[in-house]
């Protein structure tokens, strides 16, 4: 495949991923991670490109779900707390290739259970959140954000749903702001290094962004993404796997 075909194939998949993640109340990262890992983007150009997409496509994801009345201040304000300044020590972290691409594909994969939607036995979504626990799962997501560009809200939605703190519309919300304000912290993080921006990631902005608006909108609004969600899933595995024995 030559360059130019490469690069047409790319945008459309950009606006795609945009479009899903975006839908369920996700930034994305995980996704263009995965989509600069089949284009063969060099690792460092890789993090901080898609923490710059994270900040656009969250924010849009967030904005639908709290007018659409699902946002929970006291369930989102223990996670942001802690995971703030450990996304900021995050960014300042080097991480050697290969491990950078084990860790990021057993955080794949965690994208991969949350797309398939983990199965919750009990109905009941109001147990009282655990203020020290939340503040420690924050803290750790940060530190992992920071360091391999992720906004962490594929470890923390299926970590809300399966410790019964909210139901998945409230989940995606609070997933939403949590992406934005993790992903700030380590673009600050990587600031502080020197954050190199390439005139082809205004391109990509715009593409993922408005692959946001247009997912947010439905996901919050119209749209059920079961399959769609499933479906990319796969591909998330297969990235993974390529990760891995890579």
């Amino acid at each position: 495949m030559n360059t130019e075909t490469a690069y047409w194939l790319f945008i459309p998949l950009l606006f795609v991923i945009a479009f899903l993640y975006s839908s369920v109340g996700h930034g994305g990262a995980s996704g263009y991670l995965a989509l600069m890992t089949f284009f063969s983007f060099a690792p460092e150009t890789m993090r901080q490109t898609a923490l710059l997409l994270n900040v656009f496509v969250s924010l849009t994801a967030f904005i639908q779900y709290y007018r659409s009345g699902y946002f929970k201040w006291s369930l989102f304000w223990p996670f942001a707390l802690a995971s703030f300044p450990a996304a900021f020590i995050g960014g300042l972290i080097t991480v050697d290739a290969g491990l950078y691409k084990k860790i990021l594909a057993v955080l794949l994969l965690f994208s991969v259970v949350k797309l398939l939607e983990v199965k919750i036995q009990t109905k009941e979504f109001n147990i009282k959140q655990n203020i020290f626990i939340a503040l420690l799962i924050g803290a750790v997501i940060g530190l992992f954000s920071g360091m391999i560009g992720i906004g962490g809200g594929i470890i923390l939605s299926p970590l809300i749903l399966l410790l019964h703190w909210a139901d998945m519309k409230k989940t995606a919300a609070v997933s939403a702001l949590f992406i934005f304000v993790n992903s700030l912290a380590g673009l600050a993080g990587l600031f502080t290094k020197g954050f190199e921006y390439k005139n082809e990631m205004t391109l990509m902005i715009i593409i993922a962004f408005a692959g946001g608006i247009v997912g947010s909108y439905f996901g919050a609004k119209k749209f059920d993404n079961v399959f769609l969600n499933k479906l990319l899933a796969v591909v998330l595995i297969i990235a993974s796997i390529k990760l891995i024995i890579t």
